[in-house]
């Protein structure tokens, strides 16, 4: 089979029903829309619900966005055990491994995994067991 071959399966395709163009298509005047009344019309908003409340506005709001809170890339032990010994571990290091998609904002090393090397890393913040297991690997630990 090639490219220009490709077909879509029998019956799968049907032809578009043209609405409103004459009576002799079965489909003019009212277009399929019946009547008159509001259906009939063109505009209706979208969740409209006849004058009812609707949905969106019966529900109540839950929480907030916090518009100072810092997101933070999650790093664990067991990521940073892949680099050589003695690296000197950097955000902008990690977007080149591909380990974080980008440093903007900011990473966090979290204890999660063994690290066997000693490393000198550099981040924005580390949890206390992450800077014991660092530190007990023989490396350091350096916030930025």
């Amino acid at each position: 089979m090639k490219l220009h071959e490709l077909q879509p399966a029998e019956g799968s395709r049907g032809t578009r029903n043209r609405l409103g163009r004459g009576t002799s298509s079965g489909n003019g005047k009212t277009a399929g829309r019946g009547q008159k009344g509001q259906k009939a019309r063109s505009k209706t908003r979208v969740g409209f619900e006849g004058g009812q409340m609707p949905l969106y506005r019966r529900i109540p709001k839950r929480g907030f966005t916090n518009i100072s809170r810092k997101e933070y890339a999650i790093v664990n032990l067991s990521v940073l055990d892949k680099f050589d010994d003695g690296t000197e571990i950097t955000p902008t290091l990690l977007v080149e491994n591909k380990v974080v998609k980008n440093e903007k904002s900011g990473i966090k090393i979290l204890g999660n995994g063994s690290l066997s090397k000693k490393l000198t890393v550099k981040a924005n913040k580390f949890s206390a067991s992450a800077v014991s297991a660092i530190e007990a690997a023989g490396g350091k630990t350096e916030v930025i």
